[in-house]
């Protein structure tokens, strides 16, 4: 399925680093930041809608990720010595991603960054290899070469041309493919509306968050913003394949 298309903001390093801690987030607030707090925790393993409100979902997320890392009382109230584990977490997730990032160049192609593994070069020329497609519910299931492609259509898309994927799985199937949590150069962002996949720092997605749509059209396209999805209130799972 594909996400409500909207503009969301970014929720990556370093802009929005430093914005937890400013206040103790608890159930009922709002605002940016428990946007953060909420991305940090999917990405740090705790799958939670990212809509900007602290409710019951977040708190079972802070709670358990609490419990997870030993930090007392495991309740839902996310204060200091919370943030600084969380970030802890999030930092040790990425002290291994690659020094350069994807570049989308005028055309909407990208080039992957020099030093790339070879898989993911070829991952990056078969995301540019549909960037003329349209969006269709089902579009890349059930035949690699279609001239629509749904969200994980497109992921599998992707997947297969590197040899990391025999069939083609939908969102919900993408949610238990590979390794648990963010990968070095490849991560899947899945739940049961919505996947994407980032590839060395840029999204490749059928739902337009960190846009615009070039070429124009309403497939697949590359994204500046790899986890501007996030932001979508769905409840996504992080995986990555093995070895990337």
């Amino acid at each position: 399925m594909q996400a409500t298309i909207k503009t969301a903001g970014t929720l990556t390093k370093p802009s929005t680093f430093n914005q937890l801690g400013k206040r103790m987030l608890r159930p009922g607030l709002s605002g940016k930041d428990v946007t953060i707090l909420q991305g940090y925790l999917t990405i740090a393993g705790f799958p939670t809608s990212v809509d900007g409100d602290f409710g019951p979902e977040t708190g079972a997320s802070v709670a358990a990720f609490k419990a997870a890392h030993q930090i007392t009382p495991a309740n839902d109230v996310a204060g200091l010595s919370f943030d600084k584990v969380l970030k802890a977490a999030i930092s040790a997730d990425e002290s291994d991603v690659p020094t350069g990032t994807t570049r989308i160049n005028p055309d909407g192609t990208a080039t992957a960054p020099a030093g790339a593994p070879a898989i993911v070069q070829t991952m990056v020329s078969a995301a540019n290899s549909i960037i003329d497609t349209s969006y269709c519910v089902g579009g890349g299931h059930g035949t690699w070469n279609s001239s629509c492609y749904d969200c994980s259509g497109s992921v599998s898309f992707v997947l297969h041309a590197a040899g990391l994927l025999s069939q083609s799985e939908d969102s919900s199937e993408l949610e238990t493919y590979g390794q648990s949590g963010p990968g070095k150069w490849v991560t899947i962002y899945t739940d049961d509306g919505h996947a994407f996949i980032v590839i060395a720092g840029r999204a490749f997605d059928t739902a337009d968050y960190g846009g615009p749509n070039i070429p124009n059209g309403t497939g697949p396209r590359w994204r500046s913003n790899p986890l501007g999805n996030l932001a979508d209130g769905g409840d996504y799972v992080v995986r990555h394949p093995v070895g990337l």
